[in-house]
């Protein structure tokens, strides 16, 4: 008979478009004992069983939103995948649009993004969080800019606090238990991605007017101070995730 071992365990980065990975969040992950498996929600979202089981699972950020079902009907399968996955308290992390679907599966859901003067606007830049004092793991963005890059802001599901804002995002975090942590802010940015976004969401830089020198200097002064925050932040928060059943490959 050979003897019994524990697999590794499974992390499912759920992405939008590739460039919006898991950046500086990959490595505590891996260090934590997790194989990543990128999946592309539209093309290659987790199976119903994959929404349960995954020891974590990781929605990140992309372009569209959690009103575009009608364009992009998968989103609906997502909302559906993370709100079975979440009544079962399982492991479950959202960044930015990924926070927006997490607050939708839970009874919340995200409003358009306006301005002091109630116009349409963006948050794209630099710049730190008001955390809350309660604020747990996320305490270690404190002081820390960060980048920001979305159009709608998050509706915390009923009874869930933001753990943190800045001006006119009310909710920039929130988490449900030990479990589930929603992040509308991009705390898993690397500078050294910065070029492909800049790319990769050229329409929407230009029609939100946003310099791009001006940007790339703020990323250059901040990025490295973000990877260290958000390293912290993620490793504080893999640790005091809920204890999980142990998985053992059948004797033989």
């Amino acid at each position: 008979m050979t003897a019994p071992f524990t697999r590794a365990r499974r992390c499912l980065a759920v992405v939008h478009v590739r460039f919006e990975d898991l950046g500086t969040f990959a490595a505590p992950i891996e260090a934590a004992g997790y194989a990543v498996e990128v999946r592309h929600a539209g093309s290659a979202a987790p199976t119903p069983v994959e929404w349960r089981d995954a020891d974590l699972v990781v929605v990140l950020g992309g372009p569209v939103g959690v009103h575009d079902a009608a364009a992009y009907p998968w989103l609906d399968a997502v909302i559906a995948g993370l709100a079975a996955r979440l009544a079962l308290g399982r492991p479950t992390l959202g960044i930015c649009l990924g926070a927006q679907l997490m607050a939708a599966a839970l009874g919340g859901g995200v409003v358009r993004r306006t301005d002091a003067r109630g116009m349409p606007a963006v948050e794209i830049g630099w710049a730190p969080l008001d955390v809350a004092p309660d604020a747990g793991p996320l305490a270690a963005l404190r002081d820390v800019p960060v980048l920001h890059w979305h159009g709608d802001n998050i509706v915390p599901p009923p009874g869930i606090a933001p753990l943190a804002a800045t001006a006119n995002t009310p909710c920039q975090a929130f988490a449900v238990g030990r479990h589930a942590l929603a992040l509308q802010c991009h705390a898993e940015f690397t500078g050294a991605a910065l070029e492909e976004w800049l790319t990769g969401h050229a329409v929407e830089l230009a029609h939100a007017g946003v310099d791009l020198h001006a940007l790339r200097a703020a990323t250059a002064r901040h990025a490295d101070g973000l990877a260290r925050a958000g390293t912290e932040l993620m490793r504080r928060w893999l640790d005091g995730l809920p204890a999980a059943p142990s998985h053992r490959q059948e004797q033989s």
